[in-house]
């Protein structure tokens, strides 16, 4: 069993009874989690009972130390972003963060294709940590997007919706179509619903804090 946990803004407590509950082979956090300690902390309790992933979602930016307590936490290489893993038998595929009229906001063309691009038009006033904007650290870049687009998956984990949801994006519907997924998670609008889009992918929206498994039941 897979359990997919909706933005937790804080509350890990559904998470980690629903773990302690179902015994799952993997739990998988959708984005948003504001961090006032290490993720690796907030979720000590089910680190040995199962293996813990994540996508990043808008808000993990929003401070250096909610920054930090997810990306530099000893759980900072279960970052599903960009990425293709194997998880209990399937593959799952992760599109962390949001789309930005900034950087490209489907469907207008992408003002900047990678974080390099961006990186070699901000002053030093502009750079955090002499890299990009804090922020852009969780906006999607068109090659990342284009770097999924060439794998092969079954499940594709988001934190922006794709066409089902009335703020979605079809661009993610298109993600989807071509890597053969069966099925997308995501989360960010706070809303728990089930859909189906073209190929018959289905489509579970994750609720604030909410918990689904892998049937999308919550």
């Amino acid at each position: 069993m897979l359990l997919f946990s909706g933005d937790p803004h804080g509350d890990f407590r559904p998470i980690i009874q629903a773990v302690e509950t179902y015994s799952p082979a993997a739990a998988i956090l959708l984005g948003d989690f504001d961090l006032e300690r290490s993720l690796c902390e907030e979720l000590e309790e089910i680190a040995a009972k199962t293996e813990i992933w994540f996508i990043p979602g808008n808000h993990d930016a929003d401070r250096d130390e909610w920054y930090d307590n997810l990306f530099n936490s000893k759980l900072g290489d279960r970052n599903l972003h960009g990425r293709v893993v194997e998880i209990a038998g399937r593959r799952v595929a992760g599109l962390g963060g949001v789309f930005r009229g900034k950087i490209w906001m489907p469907p207008a063309a992408p003002k900047f294709s990678t974080q390099q691009d961006l990186l070699s038009t901000c002053s030093r006033g502009e750079r955090w940590r002499d890299k990009i904007p804090r922020k852009h650290h969780v906006s999607i870049f068109w090659q990342q997007y284009q770097a999924l687009r060439a794998q092969r998956a079954d499940i594709l984990v988001t934190h922006e919706a794709p066409s089902s949801h009335r703020y979605g994006f079809r661009a993610l519907d298109e993600l989807a179509m071509a890597m053969g997924v069966k099925s997308i998670f995501h989360g960010h609008h706070h809303e728990h619903y089930s859909a189906t889009i073209g190929n018959g992918i289905i489509v579970h929206g994750v609720g604030a804090a909410g918990v689904v498994d892998h049937e999308g039941e919550f």
